[in-house]
């Protein structure tokens, strides 16, 4: 039974700094590509950062330089840890963020693609992130 929980939201000022973490379980984490997407109201689902099966890394051009991916396999248990660092916040940011889980052995730009595709792996049920001018 696959679990994905995203927590670290807020309402923050412009410039500020937050950090959202998501725990996946119920799955061998070591094959499986992971990464955060976002949507705001009234607009599409967003990718913002994936993180290949083999730790490659992918951006979206808006956060990169800004935003950060990192994780934190668990030990012993079957559980990721994927964080992401959000620094210099904008209005733009706000939005809900997601993490997801779209597909084993793939590469960040593979999986960055998937991101945002319904029924393609699993997904949280997200969290608010609102930045205020």
């Amino acid at each position: 039974n696959v679990q994905v929980v995203e927590s670290g939201g807020g309402s923050v000022q412009t410039g500020s700094s937050l950090r959202l973490s998501c725990v996946v379980s119920g799955i061998d984490h070591k094959d499986y590509c992971v990464g955060w997407f976002r949507q705001a109201p009234g607009k599409e689902r967003e990718s913002v950062a994936a993180l290949g099966s083999r730790g490659s890394i992918r951006y979206a051009d808006s956060v990169k330089d800004r935003f950060s991916i990192s994780n934190d396999n668990g030990s012993k248990n079957l559980s990721l840890n994927l964080d992401l660092q959000m620094d210099s916040l904008q209005p733009e940011d706000t939005a809900t963020y997601y993490c997801s889980v779209p597909c084993q052995w793939c590469g960040a730009d593979y999986c960055y693609d998937k991101l945002t595709q319904q029924h393609i792996g699993y997904w949280g049920q997200g969290t608010q992130v609102t930045v205020s001018s």
